[in-house]
């Protein structure tokens, strides 16, 4: 059966058939990208970024720019296309319009029309070739609550039409009935996450509220209309979440006679077997058969790379044979059940399609239950081929505009292109043995990340149910000891304080999260003579033991991760993922600079005859920590077992309002086997304990994360030789910033707005590297900003420990009061383009915008440290890049481009010490992202990367003359 379709599919074949003279400029541009790997990431940034181009210059400046290179090797007639002196020239022009038709041209192939009216053609053709088809609409992401309601409307609308236009249609028995059975004559195809912009599986029970209310309005009036409805799958984090609102609606008294709905299962999931037995098994029960379509998957490069990037498993097969067998293995099982669901099997590959066959024949399957499926413009031949053996054959018809169908295009192009996609093996006439060959997988290894010397912990993927239920066990947990006090630990003992103070929960002023008593000066002062007793033994504790102890407290930070999540979530106000994230940076720490110590301290030889000089590294003394409540846990623990791995003793001083956190992270030191007097646990007043730590004779070196006000008055504070001080004071100090974001015209908007919204309103703006400017220049100014209000509207705000939070509380009523202040003064200074009511039972603040604003103005030029963002119009990138520049500060920058030359500016010119391109400007990673910036954000080196430690070190040469009258030890002699 295989060897007649493909011989089918293989008659009269134009497309990719050869580079004959005769092939289309669409032909062309794929086949040469087949042939060359460097072109073919090229041509799909480039296609990736044409429609955000509004004129023929922007599309031949950026043709040159992403083909010009030299490392693109290009057929001779390309090749001398580019080489066009500006963009505006006829020569360029010319370019740019062969190059966009080129372009159009291969995105029709795929794209079934870009209004009704194509559409309508293309199904009519469909009908005329006895196909079926399934509408989808394009666009791939829904960023606002407006756009899932209009995603929702358009759904309504088209199906509507469809119906409508089908009374004219003639009927085609192949396809409209079977089993004696009428078929829907019209189906559309959705995807879940469209219908709700904050969809997210932490929030399971708020998104299938909100994503079920729209389901049921679509299926009610698809049951009127009588057309059908699939349900697509989409990333494999939506999977389960997916799988358990469908499975509620459809077994609901209304939904549950529905015989024209689907369901799709993707076999490239390692876990795709599993899922279809449960859905055949519900299906069983449900008592109804609906539809299940089979693909592969689409999504394979995305889900790898995510993989990756998270530490987490691979949840897709890294081996396309191990996803061609399941894919038959999943075959023989929806077909062997087929009195309980429908098969639809969607695949190009002409195996994949026969063996489904060879099952349906042999098991007499009735046509009623089983159904072949292709996509639009990828499997024409197969498909023809398909009904001429007398199958029904649904055709996937994607419509749209180009601009929302680009992604889906390169999705194609990438499947058209990659080396194991079967297409393209069989337009490349490899032997039919080889092609048709049963899928024998060479053992299935995951895609392993590149993580040079250090491997990250993974965050929690709340996407897993079990996980989710873990982090509510533990609020549950942490909510039973609310209200405890913690006291100073002060030489290895617990001490008893005149004062006590309040820690409460910012979500909620009047829970008190617990009691915190702060030092008094005499009792820093025991704790200093402590560190001074402590210091001569810890200094000569071998790294190694030191390296132990904190990877012992990794070990149980992890162990304890969602309970400690649960305390920054309730002392600090950070959302569940947020808190879990810092949890992972607080590990990382740990085990990060562990071993960079044992890296350092091996320290380096540079030997001579007669004569050994070793460099080395001693601790410099006793370091006091000044950690901010904004990071309560990482950046606490960062400094300190940066402090500790160097053999330092340390005083840890955390900020009043997150010194709950900070003594748990004092319990695990302790737990770990940290020696009494090296690390102390000293809470108290920033104004008398702080400063007495600063200043004292024995402190060595200060490490401060905060403000850039007290961070200046320590710098000069430390400066000051006390009296009895014999060395210099080192001082670290991280202060903030005023970080822009510029979005360009070639911009990739749904991401950029996604990126400023999380970079901005991530922890309600209380990060020292979120962005609070939003540089945009002039041509997309106003869609952006328009984009950017309505994404923030439709953000979740409320308790920080609900799920469905994004933007919870800020820490404080003084930090609430003078974030209030800074939006009374941005009215003054520009136009408020989006605030929204907040509740007064915790330290809310309304997430700003202000549009319009000045680059000069107060709200563009101080720390606000709130979810207050200005957005500044510009005229060109250089305009963009001087804005940018135009602060005291110098922390972390961003850019969402998809100009190279922009890129390559920014890279060059914006002075920030982390810049992000592509992507959000929060949330840097141990040992990937060192984190730390320069001017007025702060003095040191970067934390997380490899010359952190040295700051908390003194290095020391010693030289030996190894001569002994007249003679040497000599290496290798004899």
């Amino acid at each position: 059966m295989a060897k007649q379709l493909l011989a089918a599919t293989r008659e009269n074949r134009s497309f990719f058939a050869s580079l004959r003279d005769q092939m289309r400029w669409d032909d062309k541009l794929l086949a040469w990208a087949m042939s060359n790997p460097g072109l073919r990431v090229q041509l799909f940034r480039f296609i990736d970024c044409l429609p955000a181009l509004h004129s023929k210059p922007e599309v031949a400046a950026h043709l040159q720019e992403y083909l010009g290179d030299e490392s693109v090797e290009l057929p001779a007639a390309l090749k001398g296309m580019l080489n066009f002196a500006t963009p505006d020239s006829m020569p360029g022009q010319v370019a740019a319009t062969t190059v966009s038709t080129a372009v159009e041209t291969l995105a029709h192939k795929y794209i079934s029309g870009e209004n009704i009216k194509e559409v309508l053609k293309t199904i009519e053709r469909l009908r005329k070739n006895k196909m079926a088809f399934t509408i989808d609409l394009l666009g791939e992401a829904v960023i606002t609550e407006a756009e899932a309601q209009s995603y929702l409307d358009r759904y309504l609308d088209l199906m509507a039409q469809l119906v409508a236009a089908s009374k004219k249609w003639t009927p085609v028995a192949a396809i409209d009935s079977a089993e004696g059975e009428t078929l829907s004559q019209v189906q559309v195809s959705v995807k879940l996450t469209a219908f709700y912009s904050q969809f997210d599986p932490l929030d399971a029970c708020g998104s299938e509220a909100k994503v079920s209310d729209r389901i049921r309005i679509l299926l009610r009036r698809a049951q009127e209309l009588g057309a059908a409805v699939h349900f697509d799958m989409e990333q494999y984090a939506y999977k389960d979440l997916t799988l358990s609102i469908l499975k509620k609606i459809l077994m609901e008294q209304e939904f549950r006679t529905r015989t024209d709905v689907g369901i799709t299962i993707q076999a490239y999931l390692r876990d795709s077997e599993r899922d279809t037995k449960d859905l055949i098994a519900w299906a069983k029960e449900r008592g109804y058969p609906l539809t299940i379509r089979l693909v592969k998957g689409a999504y394979w490069d995305q889900e790898t790379i995510k993989a990756a990037q998270k530490d987490w498993q691979q949840p897709v097969y890294n081996d396309k044979a191990a996803t061609d067998a399941n894919f038959e293995t999943i075959t023989q099982l929806l077909l062997e059940n087929h009195e309980y669901v429908y098969a639809a099997i969607g695949s190009h590959n002409v195996r994949s399609q026969a063996v489904a066959i060879a099952i349906a024949e042999t098991l007499n399957i009735p046509r009623r239950r089983f159904e072949m499926q292709v996509l639009y413009g990828m499997g024409d031949k197969l498909a023809s081929a398909l009904v001429a053996r007398g199958h029904r054959v649904r055709v996937y018809c994607p419509y749209g505009e180009l601009l929302p169908g680009m992604a889906y295009l390169i999705r194609r192009l990438l499947e058209n292109t990659a080396n194991s996609s079967f297409l393209r093996q069989s337009l490349e006439d490899r032997p039919v043995e080889e092609l048709l060959a049963p899928p024998i997988s060479k053992g299935d290894v995951p895609f392993a990340a590149n993580h040079a010397a250090f491997a990250n912990v993974a965050d929690t993927d709340y996407a897993d149910m079990e996980l989710r239920n873990t982090a509510q066990t533990a609020f549950a947990n942490v909510r039973q000891q609310l209200g405890k006090t913690y006291l100073p630990l002060i030489n290895g003992e617990y001490q008893q304080t005149e004062q006590i103070i309040d820690s409460v929960n910012p979500s909620k002023y009047s829970e008190i999260v617990g009691k915190v008593g702060l030092i008094s000066p005499e009792q820093a002062k025991a704790a200093m003579e402590a560190a001074k007793v402590a210091f001569p033994a810890w200094r000569r504790t071998p790294v190694k033991e030191r390296a132990d102890i904190l990877r012992k407290a990794a070990v149980l930070m992890e162990q304890k991760r969602a309970e400690l999540s649960a305390w920054i979530v309730l002392e600090v106000g950070k959302p569940v993922k947020e808190a879990d994230a810092e949890v992972s940076e607080a590990i990382d720490f740990c085990n990060y600079y562990a071993q960079e110590m044992e890296r350092l301290d091996k320290g380096y030889n540079y030997d001579i005859a007669g004569e050994t000089n070793r460099y080395i590294y001693q601790p410099r003394g006793i370091a006091v920590v000044i950690s901010p409540w904004n990071f309560p846990l990482a950046i606490a623990a960062g400094m300190t077992v940066a402090a500790l791995a160097t053999g330092n003793c340390t005083l840890l001083k955390p900020a009043e309002t997150s010194s709950v956190i900070a003594a748990k992270f004092a319990e695990i030191l302790v737990e770990a086997g940290i020696p009494k007097g090296v690390f102390q646990y000293v809470p108290g007043r920033g104004s008398t304990v702080g400063a007495y730590l600063v200043n004292h004779p024995d402190t060595h070196l200060i490490a401060f994360t905060g403000s850039q006000e007290v961070g200046c008055r320590i710098y000069a504070d430390a400066a000051i030789v006390q009296p009895g001080q014999k060395h210099l004071k080192r001082v670290i100090a991280e202060m903030g910033g005023k970080n822009g974001l510029i979005i360009d015209e070639s911009a990739d908007l749904d991401a950029a707005v996604v990126g400023v919204v999380q970079s901005a309103f991530g922890y309600s703006g209380q990060k020292c590297s979120a962005c609070s400017r939003v540089i945009v220049l002039e041509p997309i100014y106003d869609a952006f900003v328009q984009r950017l209000v309505e994404a923030t509207h439709s953000l979740n705000i409320g308790l920080a420990e609900s799920p469905s939070t994004q933007v919870g509380p800020v820490i404080d009523a003084n930090a609430r009061d003078r974030i209030k202040e800074y939006i009374e003064q941005g009215k003054k200074e520009a136009q408020a383009a989006l605030e929204i009511p907040v509740t007064d039972t915790g330290y809310f603040v309304s997430p700003t915008i202000f549009s319009n604003v000045a680059p000069t103005a107060a709200i563009a030029q101080e720390e606000i440290f709130g979810p207050v963002v200005a957005v500044i119009k510009v005229k060109d990138f250089n305009e963009a890049i001087a804005v940018a520049n135009g602060t005291n500060f110098a922390l972390t920058g961003g850019l969402y481009s998809r100009t190279p030359s922009h890129i390559q500016q920014a890279e060059q010119e914006f002075e920030v010490g982390n810049l992000y391109i592509n992507r959000t400007i929060t949330g840097a990673i141990v040992a990937r992202q060192p984190f730390g910036g320069f001017k007025m954000s702060g003095v040191g080196s970067k934390a997380g990367g490899p010359d952190y430690l040295l700051q908390f070190l003194e290095p020391r040469t010693i030289t030996e003359n190894i001569q002994r009258q007249g003679f040497a030890p000599i290496e290798g002699a004899e």
